[in-house]
């Protein structure tokens, strides 16, 4: 059976540029492509499961590492390169403390990302050689968020975006009295006071798009 690959970035000359890469390197592969969150998660849950996803941070319909913690907690078993224009040490850290086996820059050569595939699909995690990514870069915050749920990552990353509880519930197609319980759950488990804590604690998963 063919090894199948997931690339999921807004960028339609990004997609173009990786799967360019990945089909260089890797004989038969198959390739599927995501724009948006909501797309690479029907994807997933609608085709056969891919054995390695790419994927940038900055995608529509999802907010920073939220996304990324997402897509390992509902799928937990398909290894997951960040491709990401944010090229400093504490996102690269970041990146594998909320569940990336690698992060390959969006600068970084060919050869490079076809390195990166194989070391993650050989069980390793890969990071540039050249990057010092650095130790406890968001005092523990990974510990404190790896616990919750698929649903109250969906429900935190609202919350991250300022959004009420009525219009995250309209947005996951559940009963509001659903969502508060979630954020009652929330709040406990990432040791917030109330939901403005909470919130506070979300902005620091979320990423400022890097400059065009």
């Amino acid at each position: 059976m063919p090894q199948r690959f997931l690339i999921a970035d807004d960028h339609p000359l990004m997609r173009s540029a990786l799967r360019q890469a990945v089909g260089q390197a890797f004989a038969g592969v198959e390739i599927a492509e995501a724009a948006r969150y909501e797309q690479l998660r029907r994807i997933l849950e609608e085709e056969p499961e891919p054995d390695l996803v790419l994927l940038d941070l900055h995608m529509p319909g999802t907010s920073g590492f939220i996304g990324l913690m997402m897509l390992r907690s509902e799928h937990p078993a398909i290894p997951v390169i960040v491709v990401s224009a944010a090229e400093d040490p504490v996102t690269i850290r970041r990146s594998i403390d909320y569940g990336a086996s690698g992060f390959v820059p969006k600068s970084a050569p060919i050869g490079q990302v076809a390195e990166a595939i194989r070391a993650v699909l050989d069980g390793q995690i890969w990071t540039p050689a050249s990057e010092d990514a650095g130790e406890g870069a968001d005092g523990g915050l990974a510990e404190r968020v790896v616990n919750l749920t698929p649903q109250q990552l969906r429900v935190l990353a609202g919350m991250a975006e300022g959004k009420l509880n009525k219009q995250i519930a309209y947005e996951m197609t559940i009963a509001e009295q659903t969502v508060k319980d979630h954020v009652t759950v929330i709040l406990r488990k990432l040791g917030a006071g109330n939901r403005t804590q909470a919130a506070v604690i979300a902005s620091q998963l979320s990423l400022r798009p890097p400059p065009e």
